[in-house]
């Protein structure tokens, strides 16, 4: 199998797989460069002498000097959370574009009070800079997925909102290196900390300019009475003509999906927060993709990110400079595994499957991990290199970092992207995005004093969570990979969950077999069918 090979739903047209949707989804995902870089620059810029000895922390007790740095970290993430629900009515109302403009808009406006921070003004700029730049990430992550996922044709949606994941990588990437080069080639001083925040404004820039260039989403105009333009936008994203027989089916499903929603949800602003508390198939699935970042965070990802530093001198590593780089490979390893996320696993090996190896592996690690913190007590090590033991727990480390990128780090965001109705996916993403930001807020908050409080157990209670999360994952979460959105509803009432995926494919292709044949039986050519020749919407596929 090519690493590059799709698997179908139904015949696709090569023309489909094109550089607009690609382009698209990458200018979109500037977004998450700006959170990918954020999530990976701050704990390190607060390590550095610069900035430790303007402000003054080396003359804090430990535990100010922790409460400050989890102060710091944290409000971003207390900002994300409102801006997930923020992002909202600007989605409803004014579309997916204009919530990608404002998301960028905001996060600029953040980075810029961030660069007026000095030692003699405080820190109150910073924390006001930090809670609008979370403002602006936190919309963006609830808008961003759901752009990608209505753009996207199925057998490439999971590649394709993975590249959302991309960026947050390529940002973090950027964000663990950027403080190892100011201090290798810098001098101590206030331009040397002020450059990492400087370079926030570089994704947000990208972003503002990208949107100049992107289209809005065509399955917002279609619930937005705009036809016209969302078929003209549908046709520019696939490259195919409306006749084309792809394109047909398309926005015959898509059609079909909004009466299924009028009849059922409704549409309009308060429908889906009406739905949210009477339907008990939408609690469910609302209850699922919230729960999966409460896993996706208990696994510690964040707890590392934010605090790259601290988790690596609890392993043993010594001096700023060293622990800087040792982040900075932390960060290559990531990004390196979410390229083969993005190519092959998650539309190969699936979701279910990933969150299901991800976590078993990952566990295994950080059980190895906690029991050598335990036994070695490397804090007592004076050494300014690691002994044998602390390198083999590196390694494991990393293999940690194998195992957790290319499953729990960005398949979650892939899976509520996808398995919600047209007019529940706006209200969802909020709520998966908010839960995401909250349980990030929680870790960031209180990992210092976590490490503080329980050393070699905090890995324990990481490792242990991942453990439960795979009872979570194997009982209740049905694989999704290359079932169109509008027959997510038929995915998520088959039982058992293990076997739902299967039966879901056979019954998708048995409705286009049948369509096929309905189509020939009156005599027209499936190549040259036209919209107005089918009049009978029941027997359209249920496709998109």
């Amino acid at each position: 199998m090519s690493i590059l090979k799709v698997v179908e739903d139904r015949p696709t047209p090569s023309a489909v797989y094109n550089w607009r949707v690609y382009l698209l989804a990458a200018v979109a995902s500037c977004t998450s460069c700006m959170i990918g870089y954020d999530s990976a620059f701050i704990g390190t810029t607060l390590s550095l002498d610069s900035f430790k000895s303007e402000f003054g922390f080396n003359e804090m007790s430990d535990s100010t000097r922790n409460l400050i740095s989890a102060n710091i970290v944290s409000c971003y993430q207390a900002g994300a959370f409102f801006g997930a629900f923020f992002a909202y009515p600007i989605g409803h109302f004014w579309g997916r574009k204009i919530g990608l403009l404002a998301s960028g808009l905001i996060f600029t406006l953040g980075a810029g009070l961030m660069l007026g921070v000095t030692g003699d003004r405080g820190l109150g700029l910073l924390y006001g800079g930090r809670v609008l730049a979370g403002l602006g990430v936190g919309a963006g992550s609830n808008i961003t997925p759901i752009y990608i996922s209505e753009l996207s044709p199925p057998a490439i949606r999971g590649r394709l909102v993975g590249v959302y994941e991309l960026g947050w990588q390529v940002g973090g990437l950027v964000g663990f290196w950027i403080n190892f080069g100011v201090d290798e080639t810098m001098e101590p001083s206030h331009k040397q900390w002020l450059i990492p925040f400087a370079v926030q404004l570089i994704p947000s820039g990208l972003l503002l300019i990208g949107c100049y260039f992107l289209r809005e989403s065509p399955r917002w105009l279609f619930g937005r009475g705009r036809r016209e333009d969302a078929i003209k936008n549908l046709c520019w994203i696939r490259q195919l003509p409306e006749d084309d027989i792809y394109m047909i089916e398309e926005i015959g499903a898509i059609d079909q999906a909004l009466e299924e929603q009028r009849r059922s949800i409704g549409v309009g602003f308060w429908k889906p927060f009406q739905a949210a508390g009477t339907n008990k198939k939408v609690m469910w699935r609302l209850f699922l993709g919230s729960a999966l970042f409460f896993w996706q965070n208990g696994s510690g990802i964040n707890a590392i990110n934010y605090y790259s530093p601290t988790v690596f001198k609890s392993i043993g590593v010594r001096g700023t400079n060293t622990s800087l780089f040792t982040t900075g490979i932390f960060g290559v390893v990531k990004t390196v595994v979410t390229f083969v996320w993005l190519l092959w696993l998650i539309d190969q090996v699936g979701r279910r499957n990933l969150l299901l190896i991800g976590a078993a592996g990952g566990s295994a690690c950080l059980w190895v991990v906690g029991a050598y913190i335990k036994i070695a007590k490397p804090e007592n090590n004076t050494s300014e290199t690691l002994s044998g033991g602390g390198i083999a727990a590196m390694f494991f480390f990393y293999l940690w970092t194998v195992f957790y990128t290319p499953t729990w780090n960005g398949t979650p965001w892939v899976l509520n992207s996808e398995m919600f109705d047209p007019n529940m996916r706006s209200l969802a993403q909020a709520c998966a995005a908010a839960s995401n930001w909250l349980w990030n807020f929680l870790v960031s908050r209180f990992t210092p004093q976590m490490f503080t409080a329980m050393g070699y157990g905090v890995y324990f209670f990481f490792a242990s969570m991942m453990i439960i999360s795979i009872v979570f994952v194997f009982f209740l979460v049905p694989e999704t990979k290359g079932i169109p959105l509008e027959s997510m509803d038929q995915l998520f009432d088959i039982k058992p969950v293990r076997h739902a995926h299967g039966k879901m494919v056979a019954q998708l292709r048995e409705n286009e077999e049948q369509f096929r044949q309905d189509v020939e039986a009156a005599g027209i050519d499936v190549g040259k069918v036209r919209p107005e020749q089918i009049e009978d919407t029941a027997a359209q596929p249920k496709f998109a």
